[in-house]
């Protein structure tokens, strides 16, 4: 009997358990850091393997005074007698593009980026400058030295050069004006075209270990599937890129899981291709 009220009471109802903790599951945009992370760790080993790739292989070669050796290894002809300023074109190039991926991969560094903002101004300057240095020089290796291999492989060059030059200058320009947020975007579009190079081999070589061949590919780069890679080599990676920036401004859920699966197949594309480029394209001729 209620006591209040004069109405019979039932027997008590005990009060159910306390539920269990939920699973607790990083939210979704941890797994899109998480494997952007993953992605710049694996590009790195590779990008720090080609760096020592033209130190060791073009570097020692002109010290040692045997440029004719840069012709050793196939497909590029570096060396070409009696042409003393196309040949230090040439390994100007190189040597510089060591330079260009080094201070990109510390562009890339948050920690550098909060705690030595001065060093991060630094090697930004130097990728910029280094970037568009090797983009006019490309062109002129390109169409005066007439050093690509077919004139598909060589539109694929003049178009990444013209999108390095364009994207370095917006990414200059909003630095200037201090629309970082957009400067940092720019920057990282700019990181994509100027490394086409690195993703071209990657990618010949992780098309060959997945296809078990060089399936749909000629000696000069205009087969099928050469042309997909010498173009993808700077707009599939670009593309990726595009949909991680989608993915932090719309907030969609599924769209952020799609972005990290997309980079996580990405993750293992970029895996195959250092391990056949350090194994099979690099290492035979250090």
């Amino acid at each position: 009997m209620d006591a209040a009220t004069g109405e019979i009471s039932g027997p008590a109802v005990p009060s159910p358990p306390p539920s269990a903790p939920a699973e607790t599951r990083p939210p979704r945009s941890v797994w899109l850091k998480r494997s952007i992370s993953s992605w710049y760790g694996i590009a790195a080993l590779g990008q720090l393997a080609f760096i020592g790739f033209i130190l060791i292989y073009y570097g020692g070669r002109t010290l040692s005074g045997d440029w004719a050796a840069w012709d050793e290894k196939p497909l590029i002809e570096g060396y070409v007698a009696d042409d003393t300023s196309g040949n230090l074109m040439f390994i100007g190039h190189v040597l510089l593009a060591a330079v260009m991926t080094l201070s990109g991969l510390l562009q890339l560094i948050p920690a550098l980026r909060r705690s030595l903002p001065a060093a991060h101004r630094i090697s930004g300057r130097v990728f910029a400058v280094s970037a568009c240095v090797l983009a006019i020089s490309g062109l002129w290796l390109t169409w005066v030295r007439g050093t690509q291999l077919s004139l598909v492989s060589g539109v694929a060059i003049s178009l990444d050069a013209l999108l390095i030059l364009i994207f370095v200058a917006l990414a200059w320009r909003c630095a200037l004006q201090k629309r970082f947020a957009e400067h940092r975007r720019w920057a990282l579009r700019s990181f994509m075209v100027a490394n086409g190079v690195w993703f071209l081999r990657v990618g010949i070589m992780a098309w060959v270990l997945l296809n078990q061949g060089p399936r749909g590919m000629n000696e000069t780069l205009s087969g099928p599937a050469d042309i997909v890679l010498v173009f993808g080599s700077y707009l599939i990676p670009l593309a990726i890129l595009e949909l991680y920036f989608l993915a932090q401004s719309a907030g969609s859920r599924r769209f952020t899981v799609f972005t990290s699966g997309t980079v996580a197949v990405g993750c293992v594309i970029t895996l195959v291709g250092v391990f056949g480029t350090v194994a099979f394209m690099w290492g035979p001729y250090l």
